[in-house]
This record gives structure tokens, C-alpha cells and sequence, in this order.
């Protein structure tokens, strides 16, 4: 088992198995409860915490949390495609938010390949969470706050989306608007992180401050937080939002998930690991 998980090559294979089987588990768990259940949504977020749970499954059979990695960008182009073909639709509307779904689930699925070294390397994070509490709390802060809460924020986020692709819409100004922010989140996204890449490779252990990273600490973060607010203006523009004020939820989730969680843990780790981070952070702003 060790030389297939050391292996970069044998490691992606394992991961991409692991993935169909997921979707494989889904989609059958989907048709099994959509037989007998009055909301298909409902059917459909517990196909995606069934796939959850099977990934999760996979994270502790390899002992690493960072199998489920790519859950968060491969499925909502996923989804909301086999959304969109299971009811027929093909109107401009769901066009646009199909082409940005994918163009930001391909872009971060090629970040999250390129950073990838094997299935022995597991994400810092999930490194500190493992070696800070006892085993069984561990396992808890594993299932819920690492891989179930995502998936759970990533649900609500979706919901505009998926209900903009069942509900009747057509493009006006707002459309459009939605559009170019989740494809602005997107280019955002790449080009920060090939900013630090690039930047990282040459000042090894500095911290970066070219490019995007000049004017904010976290600007991939704020192109991940732009995009699903772009998928909610997106379906606002068919839907009205006072009639529809409860899909507001996905995003400002989102937003949280960012600004409570992930921005702390990466500034602390910072400012412990980089010698003048803490001047940086009083000299620039916190995304963009």
C-alpha cells in the first residue's frame, strides 16, 4: 500500500476510482429515495452526503483527510449538469451558469492537481487537527467539520443555481452581472494562485507580495467567496429576491465558512511560520 500512495501517478488513479464510485453511490442513492420522497431536492442533498460518506470512508481507509479535496470543486459542475439534463433545460440562462460553474470547477480541480503530491502528503490543516487532539475527537472534528460541513455549505450555495435550472428564466442586465462575477472569482482565482506558485518557487518561505497579493492577503479566498455570490445574482435575476430571500443563505454560509475558518487558521499559521507577516497584515488589506 505504501508505494501506491507514495506513487503521485498511482495516487491520482485511486482518487479518481474513489470519485466515480462516489457518483456511482450518489446517483443510486438518489433514484433509491426519489421513488418515495415528495422533494427532489431533498433527494438530491442526501446523495451528496451519502458521497460524502463514502469519500470520508476512503480519507480513513488511506489515514488522510485530504481525499476529500476535490469534493468541493468537482461536484457542482457535476451536479448541476446532470441537474440540467435530468430536467430537460437548455435555455440561455442555465448555459451561462453551466459555462461558469465549469470554468471555476476545472480552474480549482487544476490548482488542487498541480499541489498534489500523493496520497502520504495530507493538507496542513488536517495535519494540525490530527496531531493537536486525541484520536476520537479527531475523528469528529474528521467527519463533521472537515468533510460534512463543507459538503454542507456547498449544498446551500448551489441551491440558486440549482433552482435558476428548474425554475423559468430568461437573460436580462442581472444575468449577465452574475455571469462576469463568477468568471472575474475564477480568473481571480487563477491568477493569485499562479502568482504564489510562481513566487513561491524562487522565495521559498517568504511571504508573497506581487501581483494581486500586494493589495490583499487572501485574494484567492475573496475570488472563492465572489464566485457563489455570482451564482446567486444569477438567480435573482429570473426569481425576484424578496419571494426568494432564504437562497441568500448559501452564500453568506460561504462567506463564513471563509472569514470564521478558513482565513484565521491560515493568518495564524502566518504569522507563527513567516517572520514579518504580522507588518504585512497591518499594511494590506484582508481579500482585495
Amino acid at each position: 500500500m505504501s508505494k501506491l500512495t507514495s506513487s503521485r501517478t498511482c495516487s491520482f488513479i485511486i482518487i479518481t476510482i474513489v470519485y466515480v464510485l462516489a457518483a456511482l453511490v450518489g446517483w443510486l442513492t438518489y433514484r433509491w429515495l426519489s421513488q418515495g420522497m415528495a422533494s427532489l431536492y431533498w433527494c438530491l442533498f442526501a446523495a451528496d452526503v451519502v458521497a460524502t460518506v463514502f469519500v470520508w470512508i476512503f480519507g480513513l481507509v488511506f489515514k488522510n483527510v485530504s481525499v476529500y479535496d476535490p469534493y468541493w470543486s468537482v461536484l457542482p459542475p457535476v451536479m448541476m449538469t446532470v441537474w440540467a439534463v435530468k430536467w430537460g433545460v437548455c435555455n440561455w440562462a442555465v448555459c451561462l451558469l453551466l459555462l461558469a460553474v465549469w470554468v471555476w470547477g476545472i480552474r480549482l480541480t487544476a490548482n488542487w492537481a498541480y499541489t498534489f503530491r500523493n496520497l502520504d502528503s495530507e493538507d496542513w490543516r488536517y495535519t494540525k487537527y490530527r496531531t493537536e487532539q486525541n484520536a476520537f475527537i479527531f475523528q469528529i472534528i474528521n467527519f463533521f467539520g472537515l468533510n460534512m460541513v463543507p459538503t454542507i455549505v456547498v449544498f446551500l450555495a448551489m441551491m440558486p443555481g440549482l433552482n435558476l435550472i428548474t425554475g423559468p428564466c430568461e437573460v436580462n442586465v442581472l444575468t449577465c452581472v452574475g455571469f462576469v462575477m463568477c468568471i472575474a472569482a475564477a480568473t481571480i482565482q487563477l491568477v493569485a494562485d499562479t502568482q504564489r506558485h510562481r513566487f513561491s518557487k524562487v522565495h521559498k518561505g517568504e511571504i508573497c507580495k506581487v501581483g494581486l497579493w500586494k493589495h490583499g492577503r487572501h485574494p484567492n479566498y475573496f475570488g472563492e467567496i465572489l464566485m457563489w455570490w455570482g451564482v446567486w445574482v444569477m438567480f435573482i435575476s429570473g426569481n425576484g429576491f424578496s419571494s426568494h430571500i432564504w437562497y441568500i443563505v448559501g452564500p453568506v454560509a460561504m462567506t463564513c465558512l471563509f472569514l470564521f475558518i478558513s482565513i484565521p487558521l491560515m493568518e495564524g499559521r502566518q504569522l507563527k511560520n513567516k517572520p514579518g507577516y504580522a507588518e504585512y497584515r497591518k499594511e494590506t488589506r484582508l481579500m482585495i
